[in-house]
């Protein structure tokens, strides 16, 4: 494994979990949330990019296929966060954090996955 690959996309984790749960425990949606998602995205998708040109590729396995659900689904996290936060609607920024977990936890199982396949075998 590569140990900056390993290292951006750890820093991914606590980027979004920074900003998830900050959003979650503040009960709205602010700005500097979005920032947050946005850092995480830009990790993971770097620190992905990294573990390809390691592995030689994308890997068709269920680390793989849910690591790209999960980077489209934080790409699609951090766009509708922008989208509310642009609209100022009260409501979706009240309840965004709904999405916001689900999208976490989502984006955990690729990030664990390689432990357990490991501890599996």
């Amino acid at each position: 494994m590569d140990p900056l690959a390993s290292t951006i996309i750890t820093l991914a984790l606590v980027f979004y979990s920074i900003g998830v749960w900050s959003e979650r425990i503040a009960g709205e949606l602010k700005a500097w949330h979005l920032v947050f998602f946005v850092l995480g995205l830009i990790c993971d998708t770097w620190g992905t990019g990294l573990m390809f040109e390691f592995a030689g590729g994308m890997q068709f396995d269920i680390h793989g296929i849910t690591g790209l659900i999960a980077i489209l689904l934080m790409l699609v996290h951090a766009l509708w966060a922008y989208i509310v936060l642009r609209n100022n609607d009260e409501k979706a920024i009240k309840n965004f954090h709904k999405l916001s977990v689900l999208v976490w936890f989502i984006w955990l199982i690729p990030y664990f996955s390689p432990m357990f396949f490991a501890m599996a075998s």
